[in-house]
């Protein structure tokens, strides 16, 4: 069985298996041999899950030879980020402090997962907490990028989106607070895809889940924007354990998926007005816009009537620094050496946070949000770059001096044991387009749109309506469909 077999939409696969043409078993053995032969290259999990995935597709493939209906996803391989649980295996959050946890129930989406027949192959890699847009941690080498093995995933879903991009499984499960799930998908040249705040549960978990302002989002991660619509139907809607915040409405994501966007109205922006980007990266989303017009949409260029720079240090530093030291107290109470320091003094940041800081903070973002409702107001999408800038090495920080992007080096003394960076100031190069609709809540995906001069993919970034998510996998694959991606594949 060839590995030409693992770059099919995963669609297409679970009509295989259910025609028999293809067994659930060969297929798990196939995803399973090409982690063997990517993984001493890439770093892409944390455990596999060999023994557990073998088993559940044999489940599968008796279901099968019993004549027993399959569930959606019908022996499709796919892989969990490792910052969430999954019964009787470690969930390490990409952590020294937990690199021994094994969980004891699995997370909504995991039990959603294995119910509708999925197969899961392992626990893909992250950085430590999901605390950055690249994928460093203390459990494991950095996660390389298959474009450039010199080079980062993205992250903190870098593993998926590696993963994906090598063929280990059409589609993969990530998550975003940021950027997570887009900005290793831009990296990466895959589909990613975040949803309204809301619309994928997680089990209530300790008093901070009950906070009705959450940035961070699960998703996935694909080749295919039918892929994609597949997983997340599969771990949208409401569960009886679900955070207070989870939309209650079940909808499908796979119907009408080819309605198009002809007469959409789309608001684009190659900066946001302030941000600062690479001229190469511009260069490369100003050529895609006429796509959208052959498409039928309306284009207009956006400018906001405020500066998103002066949003950094409320919704981060006060807000998204006082959650981290909430969260994750518990880890830096079992010893603050083991972190990452950028993660370390997050913690301790928001430790220190003033109340009236927060207070003010939070009525920003109310005010935020309420601004950017009425922008989506007048148009159906914002369109924009996903990242700034390409890929970069694994030992350099991009910083912005004097509204020019720098790449200072960094030692790997300074990245694992000391240095001055918090959350805020490790992601904000990257995270300049992605972060504003974490913050607003609003649905967003990437898609791949071309590569630099040096062979890195790049890109692009349209957000759409709350609870729009079905519009936008409709301009998603609309885009797909005129201007397709899967040809170019990293050579690992």
């Amino acid at each position: 069985m060839s590995n030409e077999l693992l770059y099919k939409p995963g669609i297409e696969l679970i009509k295989l298996i259910k025609k028999k043409e293809i067994s659930p078993v060969e297929l798990t053995e196939l995803s399973l041999k090409r982690i063997e032969e990517t993984e001493p290259k890439i770093n892409a999990f944390f455990t596999i899950m060999h023994d557990q995935a073998i088993d559940k597709a044999k489940e599968i493939e008796k279901k099968i030879l019993n004549g027993e209906q399959l569930g959606l996803l019908g022996g499709l391989p796919t892989s969990i980020k490792d910052l969430e649980p999954v019964k009787d295996v470690r969930v390490t959050k990409g952590s020294l402090t937990t690199s021994k946890t094994i969980a004891d129930k699995d997370q909504i989406i995991v039990e959603r997962i294995k119910k509708q027949d999925g197969i899961i192959l392992g626990k893909t890699s992250c950085p430590e907490l999901g605390h950055s847009t690249s994928n460093e941690s203390k459990i494991k080498d950095h996660c390389k990028n298959p474009w450039n093995l010199e080079v980062t995933s993205g992250g903190s879903s870098g593993g998926a989106a590696a993963s994906v991009a090598v063929g280990v499984n059409t589609v993969a499960q990530g998550s975003d607070g940021g950027g997570s799930v887009r900005i290793p998908a831009s990296f990466c040249g895959v589909f990613g895809l975040i949803g309204t705040q809301g619309r994928i549960p997680r089990r209530h978990a300790g008093l901070m889940s009950w906070l009705p302002v959450n940035y961070s989002r699960i998703g996935p991660i694909s080749w295919f924007v039918e892929d994609s619509a597949l997983l997340f139907e599969v771990m949208s809607g409401p569960h009886p354990e679900n955070e207070s915040m989870t939309i209650q409405e079940k909808e499908y994501f796979l119907k009408d998926i080819e309605a198009g966007i002809k007469n959409k109205k789309i608001a684009w922006s190659n900066d946001f007005n302030t941000r600062v980007v690479d001229p190469e990266i511009k260069e490369i989303f100003n050529n895609n816009l006429k796509i959208f017009e052959n498409l039928g949409a309306e284009l207009e260029e956006l400018k906001f009537d405020f500066d998103l720079n002066d949003l950094e240090q409320p919704f981060h530093k006060h807000l998204m620094h006082t959650f981290s030291f909430c969260v994750n107290e518990e880890f830096y109470n079992i010893d603050p050496k083991k972190l990452m320091p950028h993660v370390k003094n997050t913690i301790e940041r928001g430790r220190k946070v003033m109340a009236s800081d927060y207070a003010k903070a939070l009525a920003q973002l109310m005010e935020y949000r309420s601004k950017m409702d009425k922008i989506f107001d007048k148009y159906d999408y914002i369109l924009s770059p996903t990242v700034a800038i390409p890929p970069h090495k694994f030992n350099e920080r991009p910083i912005i001096n004097n509204g020019k992007i720098e790449i200072l080096d960094i030692t790997d003394d300074q990245m694992f044991n000391n240095n001055n960076y918090d959350y805020s100031s490790w992601i904000f190069v990257l995270a300049q387009f992605t972060a504003p609709f974490n913050w607003s809540g609003n649905p967003a995906v990437s898609l791949p749109c071309g590569f630099t001069k040096s062979g890195l993919p790049v890109g692009l970034q349209l957000a759409g309506k709350k609870k729009s998510e079905l519009s936008l996998l409709q301009a998603s694959k609309a885009f797909e469909n005129i201007n397709p991606w899967q040809q170019n594949r990293p050579k690992i």
